[in-house]
């Protein structure tokens, strides 16, 4: 197995500075992420440097509410680990961030941000909300180094190995679950396979339909996928608490809701229903008016530029003289 210390070492004497493979995979998909989303914003026609700006303030904010919702939900399975000792919730390096924390905390911060530049909202939530699949799925190999958030025990040819000190415990008992013979679903693998197909495929609709996507499409398909790809997941993973006297753990239950709210987003675009709270949604990005220029007067303004740029270097005639009699 891996070891998910890459290196560690002492400054001054008491302070240990470890770097983890868990935090360098997800700083890279977030920066990865950041990239494509800054293509993506441009090719929309909006300033693409903004998601950096964004980023600033979006990326820690994510990441504590993504280690509080993972804490809460360790609670709310019954483990004791932080309540007995609430500093362990500051071990972010040790692994524990759970994506919707991150997606709810980073969302309203996102949203907080756009408000006060002015920007369309529509058009950096469609530009944004593929690549956050990708983000996610290029961290995902980290689970696989800390070994955790896998399924259950399976025959399967792709089940992975699981040491006796990070089992979970229905299958802590060596005895029934053997550490030599005994594999378990990667459900992380499963999770970021399902994230780059549907990032891939919601990256080919909003260049195959741009003229015709309204704003907002991307944004419900994204919904749609990321909720109906991690409700089913979740019923590979036994690590996740169940909402009492069902069989449907709280994510789950937040995926499914995500992709009921993705789906009616795209019922209100396209005319299926009409809500009242939807009446005032803009058919078009609202984009500022000098990136707004159609292709064909940009064409004219580079020709009118060029045209200039020619009377400007082109050699003047000297007037030609008058001929005397003398020169006939």
């Amino acid at each position: 197995m891996i070891d998910p210390v890459i290196f560690s070492f002492k400054l001054l004497g008491n302070i240990v500075i470890t770097l983890r493979w868990y935090g360098v995979l997800v700083m890279l998909g977030a920066v990865v992420g950041a990239w494509i989303a800054e293509k993506e914003i441009k090719r929309r026609g909006e300033n693409g440097e903004t998601i950096w700006d964004a980023l600033v303030w979006v990326l820690p904010i994510g990441i504590i509410g993504a280690r509080l919702w993972y804490v809460m939900n360790s609670i709310l399975g019954g483990s004791r680990y932080y309540l007995d000792d609430p500093i362990r919730i500051l071990y972010i390096s040790e692994g524990g961030l759970h994506f919707f924390g991150g997606l709810l905390f980073g969302a309203v911060t996102l949203l907080i941000f756009l408000r006060r530049k002015k920007m369309d909202t529509w058009l950096f939530l469609d530009a944004i909300a593929p690549v956050t699949l990708i983000g996610q799925a290029i961290a995902r190999p980290a689970n696989f180094i800390n070994q955790e958030l896998y399924g259950q025990p399976t025959q399967l040819p792709w089940g992975i190995p699981i040491d006796a000190e990070h089992r979970i415990a229905p299958y802590a008992d060596l005895g029934l679950y053997p550490v030599e013979s005994t594999r378990f679903h990667p459900t992380f693998a499963y999770e970021m396979i399902w994230n780059f197909l549907a990032a891939l495929f919601l990256l080919w609709y909003a260049r195959q339909y741009k003229e015709s996507a309204k704003p907002g499409t991307i944004f419900g398909g994204w919904l749609v996928l990321a909720g109906i790809g991690r409700a089913i997941i979740e019923f590979f993973r036994p690590d996740q608490p169940l909402i009492p006297g069902t069989i449907i753990t709280y994510s789950a239950a937040v995926s499914l809701l995500m992709a009921v709210a993705g789906a009616i987003i795209l019922l209100v675009r396209y005319g299926r229903i009409h809500l009242a709270f939807a009446e005032g949604w803009e058919d078009e990005y609202q984009i500022p008016e000098p990136e707004k220029m159609t292709r064909a007067q940009r064409v004219v303004e580079v020709s009118a530029e060029t045209e200039e740029e020619e009377e400007l270097v082109k050699p003047k005639r000297r007037p030609a003289k008058k001929r005397t009699a003398s020169s006939k």
